[in-house]
């Protein structure tokens, strides 16, 4: 790595969210094409083997790849320490209820407590929350298997728009595949709306639906690759880290509910 990174700040407001990750335009594309069947089947595939989910059965799948300058244990360990209030989350928009280093049951609201939970509360629970996501399973190392060094969380999402899973995962590059950086990560998402396979035909909500999380996701995952690449460039030389970054968390290899 050459030169200095700076990592993004927090935002602060929820214009501040729609700036930085709406209106902003990612300056690294992360969004992996398919539109063509066969990238779909490859990746189909490929989540199957190393995740163990069949994303098949989900209307929608959508996958999003960038590649940063660091190890993948340090990628890693900065995904568990996912938080409300990480640089790298719209969290006034989709706020987080989870705890760091407890990624087992995490509730996104929409637009924060307050206004979430008035809606929940007026709609009986129907509406406020974005939807909810049970861990299925965590492999903070990688398996015996596994030569890339892979490690992943694969989470249920159910109580909202999207019924399906997602999942963040990481692993060293492969050159075949054009691959530069040390870590390549992932961000997976397979669903049907609302449960509901059909409504992924409807033209209109799809590609609103698609529009805005392809703007969020890509932003979410340049600003998580500056986190990343800055915490590290400051661990190797040697810098004081803030008491935050100076903690890291260990998660057990396999976690099964």
């Amino acid at each position: 790595m050459t030169g200095s990174t700076t990592a993004p700040d927090v935002t602060r407001s929820l214009p501040a969210d729609i700036r930085s990750y709406f209106a902003h335009r990612g300056s690294i594309p992360t969004l992996i094409d398919f539109k063509a069947d066969e990238v779909r089947e490859d990746y189909t595939q490929r989540i199957a083997q190393r995740v163990g989910i069949d994303v098949s059965q989900y209307s929608v799948l959508n996958v999003h790849r960038i590649g940063i300058e660091a190890p993948v244990r340090y990628v890693f360990e900065e995904i568990i320490r996912w938080r409300g209030d990480s640089p790298y989350w719209p969290n006034h928009v989709a706020t987080l209820q989870i705890e760091e280093g407890h990624p087992e049951d995490v509730r996104v609201v929409l637009l924060g407590q307050s206004i979430g939970g008035l809606l929940a509360s007026v709609s009986a629970g129907h509406l406020g929350t974005i939807f909810r996501m049970h861990l299925r399973t965590a492999r903070a190392f990688p398996g015996d298997a596994d030569v890339d060094n892979a490690r992943y969380f694969l989470w249920d999402c159910s109580g909202g728009y999207p019924i399906g899973i997602f999942s963040v995962f990481a692993r060293s590059a492969i050159a075949a595949r054009g691959e530069v950086e040390p870590t390549q990560l992932f961000f997976a998402v397979g669903f049907n709306p609302h449960g509901r396979r059909f409504l992924s035909g409807i033209r209109p909500v799809r590609r609103t639906w698609e529009a805005i999380h392809n703007r969020v996701t890509t932003n979410v995952l340049n600003r998580f690759k500056l986190l990343c690449e800055a915490g590290f460039e400051a661990e190797r030389e040697g810098k004081a880290l803030p008491p935050d970054d100076q903690a890291r968390i260990s998660m057990p290899q396999s976690t099964r509910p």
